[in-house]
């Protein structure tokens, strides 16, 4: 049985989420209401397609002209409508390589300078300018241990640490390491720790520029200070699956994890409680927030508003009309005890014997009324 934790949930805030799995659908989640809304699906794109898998995925949420950026395991990076899924621009790998042998890992889009950092098993990380086409930065190979082992990168995941600032970059290894480059100052990892026992699969920044989240091949889910490298704490409750991505709401203390239990689970970030959990029957690659999403609900016309007034006044007279409503139930009459029966026939038998008493005095009454005249 998978290990879960049953957690009341409290609702969650209005948002706008994309998912992508393994078959290649993107699916819409919505969740309105500011009181408190439940998650549910709202559209999906595409068809499934298991050579049309999901790596990565990045979104530009802005008003103007907004992009959504998919990585896939064929090789093709597509540029799509966040609004209705469109296709616009579809890159090709151009590399020889089979797209199997070295895959993509992560893709990051952004709104005025746009490139993306590439990297996989075997190859350090590169940072490249979509615009001039070009590789900006490669990664150095940590030196190696007491020993003089030699450990090959394996990169399972990278974020950058701030949105507004691509110099530095928050990396996942599959030794289990969580490492922070810094392009301005060197070329190897000015930061790295270690995080529980099984790979890291996926790190988010959070909107504060310094606080990472850490997702595991075991399910567990951790906040750090790339500051110091400390622990700030865990979410609580354990996932039946290996997290692969995680993603932080622009607006709300809110972060969507998802992963291989093929559950999208929506957390509190400050006090890392389960908010709420959809099922999407998919293994889950990645989950992204729209941050162009507005929770509003559609206003009815006049037209619309009095006819559904007239409507609900005929289904009232015709409720009246039926008698359905003018009905009274009949009161149940309470049945009378033994004693209560016996106690009325006693006072029935006392009562009949004073009217008997009564009628004697007054005979007798007129019996001497007439003697007296007769005399």
């Amino acid at each position: 049985m998978p290990r879960t934790t049953t957690v009341e949930s409290p609702g969650c805030p209005p948002f706008r989420a994309l998912t992508f799995d393994v078959l290649g659908l993107v699916k819409v989640v919505e969740a309105r209401g500011k009181q408190g809304g439940v998650p549910k699906v709202v559209e999906r794109w595409g068809e499934p397609e298991s050579r049309n898998c999901v790596l990565a995925a990045s979104i530009d949420g802005c008003k103007r002209n907004p992009m959504l950026a998919v990585a896939r395991k064929c090789g093709k990076i597509e540029l799509l409508d966040p609004l209705n899924g469109d296709t616009r621009v579809v890159i090709s790998d151009a590399i020889d390589t089979k797209p199997e042998d070295d895959p993509i890992i992560g893709l990051h889009v952004f709104r005025r300078e746009r490139t993306e950092e590439r990297s996989s098993k075997g190859v350090e990380l590169n940072i490249w300018d979509l615009d001039k086409c070009s590789r900006m930065w490669t990664a150095k190979s940590p030196p190696k241990n007491n020993l003089g082992i030699f450990t090959p990168t394996w990169f399972t995941s990278a974020t950058f640490l701030c949105k507004d600032d691509h110099r530095k970059v928050v990396a996942g290894t599959n030794s289990r390491q969580v490492r922070l480059y810094d392009i301005s100052a060197q070329r190897r990892p000015v930061l790295s720790f270690d995080f529980r026992e099984t790979p890291i699969k996926a790190v988010t920044e959070d909107i504060d520029g310094y606080t990472v989240y850490v997702g595991n091949g075991s399910g567990d889910l951790a906040s750090f200070d790339m500051r110091t490298g400390k622990l700030l704490g865990c979410f609580l409750g354990k996932c039946s699956g290996s997290i692969r991505y995680i993603s932080r709401h622009p607006d709300f203390p809110v972060i969507a994890s998802c992963g291989l239990d093929s559950y999208l689970r929506l957390w509190d970030v400050k006090s890392r409680q389960l908010l709420s959990a959809v099922f999407l029957k998919q293994h889950l690659n990645s989950v992204l927030f729209d941050s162009g999403f507005a929770d509003e609900e559609p206003v009815q016309n006049a037209r619309d508003v009095t006819e559904n007034e007239a409507q609900r006044h005929r289904v009232d007279e015709t409720q009246y009309e039926d008698g359905t409503l003018l009905v009274k139930r009949k009161k149940k009459k309470k049945k009378k005890t033994h004693e209560e029966g016996r106690d009325h026939k006693t006072s029935g038998k006392e009562n009949g014997g004073i009217e008997k008493l009564n009628r004697k005095k007054k005979i007798k009454r007129v019996k001497t009324l007439a003697d007296d005249d007769a005399l």
